[in-house]
């Protein structure tokens, strides 16, 4: 089946209800491929995200939609389903503390023990890119210090959908209006349309970072890098606590013995069997 838009002929595609076996069967599928719970009391969060994509493949009710979803045809619409579902919150700048930290402990460490190796971050679970562009701009600011040879940032995400908008790099004006203007004239390039109210990372930050789709549930994780840093921030949340488990060992399988390993500030290791001692709150090293 090719998907393409069509106009619905009637408002079936507005009241279209998951069954109660669909639901199960839908949600058992999210959790088996992305590791997120959903309970009953998601039903309707699902039931309203999914709607457009019944639409446009021109389904008037979920259990044909499923039928295609998991049938041999249907592999390319999961890509779809995950990015609709999934949910993408973030600032740039979240939660400045880690970037203090990171400026003022972390990199001074770095530089004294390995000199001029180049810094290496994942940025996993990276959104529409505010992350890891933040990260960038703090990192070149003490590359232009020389209190930094260089960095790499490798920025993952589940959904396409916001990987696209991360690599495009475009944002809303009010997405940076906390930030400092001195860092808004250096790293962010306004639009020369006064009726266009966007701004644009800068090339030269840009180009930091390399953007790839990833699941976590994946058995393996395949990139050859060790990493120096890794930013997991408000994404194990969604996971129940056996998921976070395994998937925070996943991670520091990639992490180097001394790297640091930073979570959101709701997200926690406590009674976790995982190779990361405690440093501040939400920020961890490998052990």
């Amino acid at each position: 089946m090719t998907e393409e838009i069509r106009k619905p002929e009637s408002r079936e595609y507005y009241s279209a209800k998951l069954s109660p076996n669909d639901f199960k069967r839908l949600s058992a599928f999210i959790y088996d491929e992305m590791g997120i719970k959903m309970p009953e009391v998601k039903k309707i969060m699902i039931e309203s995200r999914l709607q457009k994509r019944l639409q446009i493949l021109n389904f008037s009710n979920f259990k044909d939609y499923l039928e295609f979803v998991f049938s041999k045809h249907g592999s390319g619409e999961i890509i779809h389903m995950m990015d609709v579902i999934t949910t993408n919150k973030t600032d740039f700048f979240r939660e400045p503390h880690h970037f203090e930290f990171l400026q003022q402990e972390v990199i001074p460490e770095f530089v004294k023990q390995f000199k001029s190796k180049i810094l290496n971050i994942w940025s996993a679970g990276c959104s529409s890119g505010e992350e890891p562009y933040t990260l960038a701009m703090v990192l070149t600011d003490l590359v232009m210090k020389q209190q930094l040879a260089d960095f790499s940032i490798y920025a993952t995400d589940i959904s396409t959908n916001v990987l696209q908008k991360a690599v495009i790099a475009i944002y809303h004006e009010n997405k940076i209006t906390s930030i400092p203007l001195i860092v808004k004239k250096k790293y962010f390039l306004k639009s020369k349309d006064p009726a266009n109210k966007s701004v644009r990372i800068c090339p030269e930050i840009r180009r930091k970072v390399v953007f790839e789709r990833f699941n976590f549930m994946d058995d393996h994780f395949p990139m050859s890098t060790t990493f120096d840093i890794i930013f997991c921030r408000n994404v194990i949340i969604y996971f129940d606590r056996l998921t976070q488990e395994k998937v925070i060992n996943k991670l520091c399988m990639k992490l180097r013995k001394g790297g640091y390993f930073f979570l959101g500030h709701s997200e926690s290791i406590t009674n976790m069997n995982v190779p990361l001692e405690h440093i501040k709150p939400t920020i961890f090293r490998k052990i």
